[in-house]
């Protein structure tokens, strides 16, 4: 008999389903084509929420070095995700004042592609990244990168050397820690008396509202909440001061965190957030239930549509080769018979095959050569990118789909 799962925050136990996916690959762990005959491994993916806390979470089944150590999701082939960083860079520089004296580091830092902004202004930096191919590519990007999983230990071994920072940037990192208290003890470690922490996040609110299941895999352990988020920094010494709400990952939080007992003070925008909260009841447990019916009636809805279009002869392709279209793809079943191809503009990507539904992932001008009748937009959060992107093939008829908060062809 298995020994009772406990919450990854409070240590309460795990009572309470969220949604059960059923056994999927890893979303991130794409194929090469002499490898399609051989068997996947398969993980339960069944997020949990804790009543004590309510932190939605999955179970840590699979360890972070089999997931992070050489990754395929590169930052910088997003236009709209760099113009992100962008903005956030020159935002932060002139609301905190950081110049050739500050130190600034990310957690997860990826390509460089946030921090090269910083540096353009001067600003000395540091990224922390795991995954060894994308560190070296910030690397010869000029970002420095060391190549090494953050928490307490990264933290104090960084202190040690005498490098305390003014910001941390952690940007969809938060989720994807096993163990979450070591790495928001790790952020207390490293950041000066005065220094802010700013994590961002997909909102947990927006899952539940949109329907938003496919951002649940197994490389994102926690789905978070500010309610949830404020109860661990607490746990930690630290405590928020302001909070942003961004439309980025189908809507997500930018919370702002210093010391307990800086000198920062609370603005409007955190008391904003947990009012909102408040009113949708994540602090009540019934609000959680009935999302696992809710995410069936998106699945039947698009395997219905699937099936529509083999009997009128047309055919589908995808774009997008994002690890929430392998969590969508694998729950419902999802593989070659119904979708031919799927597109993506990252050459670490193309000429490989998804995990589980081995759909081929081709560059995306493939869409012109093959002409589909329809586009199924994996990444939802950026249908208008893509559907401008790709508006040519309106030129042959040929229509977009969203499955995601329902199905939707346009």
């Amino acid at each position: 008999m298995s020994a009772p799962l406990s919450c990854r925050a409070c240590g309460a136990p795990l009572r309470h389903s969220f949604v059960d996916l059923g056994k999927t690959p890893l979303a991130n762990s794409y194929l090469d084509p002499d490898r399609a005959g051989r068997p996947e491994p398969v993980y339960d993916l069944h997020a949990r929420v804790c009543d004590a806390c309510f932190l939605v979470q999955v179970e840590d089944v699979v360890p972070a070095e089999a997931i992070f150590t050489d990754y395929a999701y590169f930052s910088s082939y997003s236009e709209s995700w760099v113009e992100h960083a962008r903005r956030y860079a020159l935002g932060m520089i002139e609301r905190f004042g950081l110049d050739g004296r500050s130190q600034v580091v990310e957690v997860a830092s990826n390509d460089g592609y946030l921090l090269r902004h910083f540096v353009a202004a001067g600003i000395p930096v540091l990224g922390i990244e795991p995954a060894a191919n994308v560190a070296a590519v910030a690397r010869a990007q000029g970002v420095p990168t060391e190549t090494v999983f953050f928490g307490r230990e990264t933290a104090g071994a960084l202190r040690d050397r005498g490098l305390t920072a003014d910001l941390i940037a952690a940007n969809n990192v938060l989720a994807h820690v096993p163990d979450i208290n070591g790495f928001v003890a790790g952020i207390a470690t490293l950041l000066k008396p005065a220094g802010v922490w700013t994590v961002e996040f997909p909102h947990l609110l927006n899952l539940i509202e949109q329907v938003q299941f496919d951002t649940i895999y197994h490389e994102h352990f926690s789905y978070l909440s500010l309610l949830a988020v404020e109860s661990i920094l607490e746990r930690n010494g630290l405590r928020a001061f302001d909070v942003e709400e961004l439309p980025t990952h189908g809507g997500s939080l930018r919370v702002f965190v210093g010391h307990r007992g800086g000198p920062h003070g609370s603005r409007p925008g955190l008391d904003a957030v947990r009012a909102r909260e408040a009113r949708a009841g994540l602090d009540r447990l019934e609000t959680y239930a009935g999302f696992g019916e809710r995410v069936r009636k998106v699945r039947d809805d698009l395997l219905d549509f699937l099936a529509r279009a083999r009997r009128e002869g047309r055919s589908v392709a995808a774009y997008g080769a994002a690890a929430k279209g392998n969590t969508l793809l694998n729950y419902c079943g999802i593989g070659t018979d119904d979708i031919r191809f799927v597109v993506d503009r990252s050459p670490h990507k193309q000429g490989r095959l998804l995990p589980g539904s081995h759909i081929p992932i081709l560059p995306p001008e493939a869409v012109e050569r093959e002409r589909p009748d329809y586009l199924l937009i994996l990444p939802w959060n950026l249908r208008e990118e893509i559907a401008g992107a790709m508006a040519g093939i309106r030129g042959w008829g040929g229509r977009f789909v969203v499955a995601i908060p329902h199905l939707e062809v346009f």
